[in-house]
């Protein structure tokens, strides 16, 4: 019998004949061992059909929890389905932190890894760019450990679920840090053109967030490691006198704290707070990824088309992701800028707004969130990814018999050659 179980934003329902809810590795491997075709579901916050199966679907939250830390090694080992904010907060009491968090710490640690999930920084890599080793389960059932010593290791990380079920990683630790958090409003357009390298590197980690329907940024969120505190002006934006949420309407109770009030990094660097649910899942998100040189070309050609956008938008953000060497990862070999958008749940209203923005972002070889909604056709998203061809190879090796295939992976990988 199919199961109704959908994602959290209910756009997607999943057509697996069976769910599962292993408890042990052994049990996850035989599950493996006896499937024609699986996938696996983190905490749901994908936007599309990555995860979806017409055959097993399995969720990895029940495995025994695991985290493991190693502070000689400056490293933490835990349980795939273990959510960011859970990891934090055990970290941070221990004197540890991750280089950078999402935007939610609701997401899971390997479901974030593996579809090239991000934070900000001009310096800082994508949440994946952490990982030092990842153990997974195989199409055979067989356990296989992969670290940074190991050829494939750059195909596996970001790897869409589909070279096998991610158990455990091991990440990267660095010593714990503190972090304030300033809310500046009406940047001026004008302005973000001609600094925007400046505006963005002004702070650990910066957000922009747009309406698309003025001639002025509507916040600019700066989280800064120590430092002064912020003037009452900058850039021609005004710091902002209280607390604020993003979506314009929204009370701010959700979001983490501002003001400059120093905090732990891990309740300052997402935007929403753990113990509150962001919004009621009643959203719908798109993503992509240009190189950080074409930001201000791509930011003209999007403010081009705004009035295909706005309608559709509850709001945008911009962030900056450092570049990295993990082959299907958005921001792989170029400093990226990324436009994301966060679209009211109307499909006919969203379809027009993504074509608008697909189409604007085309010159710049644009590549989409894996996990968020595009139409973006695979031979561009193939041709944006010099190494497509050698995780196409690794999918050969890892899944000779397509278990972990479906019609997300067969259309960007098997049915475009």
């Amino acid at each position: 019998m199919t199961v109704a179980a959908t994602n959290w934003a209910g756009n997607i329902t999943f057509g697996a004949e069976r769910f599962h809810e292993p408890r042990s590795t052994d049990e996850l491997r035989r599950i493996v061992e006896g499937s024609r075709a699986l996938r696996v579901l983190g905490t749901g916050h994908s936007f599309n059909a990555i995860a979806d199966t017409a055959g097993d679907l399995v969720s990895v939250a029940a495995l025994p929890r695991v985290i493991e830390l190693d502070e000689r090694a400056a490293a933490v080992t835990v349980s795939a389905g273990i959510r960011y904010g859970e990891l934090a907060e055990t970290l941070d009491r221990a004197g540890w932190a991750l280089h950078n968090l999402g935007s939610l710490p609701h997401i899971s640690v390997a479901g974030a890894c593996a579809t090239g999930t991000h934070g900000s920084g001009v310096g800082n890599g994508s949440l994946a760019t952490a990982v030092r080793a990842v153990e997974l389960v195989a199409a055979d059932g067989a356990l296989v450990t992969l670290d940074r010593g190991a050829a494939q290791f750059p195909g596996a990380v970001v790897a869409l679920g589909a070279l096998g079920v991610v158990t455990r990683l091991t990440l990267d630790v660095l010593p714990a840090f503190e972090v304030r958090q300033w809310v500046y409003e009406d940047l001026p357009t004008a302005e973000l053109r001609e600094r925007f390298d400046e505006i963005m590197a002004a702070a650990y980690s910066v957000s922009l967030f747009t309406s698309w329907r003025t001639d002025r940024i509507d916040q600019v969120w700066a989280k800064q490691r120590g430092g002064p505190d912020a003037p009452a002006t900058w850039h021609g934006a005004l710091l902002a006198d209280g607390p604020r949420h993003p979506v314009p309407g929204c009370p701010p109770e959700p979001c983490t704290r501002q003001l400059g009030v120093p905090g732990p990094w891990h309740t300052r660097l997402p935007h929403f707070r753990l113990d509150f649910t962001p919004s009621s899942g009643d959203e719908l998100q798109s993503e992509y990824f240009v190189a950080r040189t074409d930001a201000v070309r791509a930011f003209d050609a999007l403010d081009a088309v705004r009035e295909r956008i706005a309608p559709a938008l509850q709001i945008s953000e911009i962030r900056t992701i450092a570049a990295d060497a993990l082959w299907l990862s958005p921001a792989y070999e170029r400093d990226a800028v990324a436009f994301h958008f966060t679209w009211h749940p109307a499909p006919a209203a969203v379809a027009d707004a993504v074509k608008a923005v697909e189409e604007a972002l085309a010159p710049f070889a644009a590549r989409p969130h894996w996990g968020k909604v595009f139409t973006t056709a695979p031979r561009a998203i193939r041709d944006s990814y010099p190494r497509w061809d050698d995780f196409r190879r690794l999918l050969g090796e890892f899944d000779p018999t397509g278990t972990f295939r479906n019609a997300f992976i067969n259309r960007h990988f098997h049915e475009v050659i």
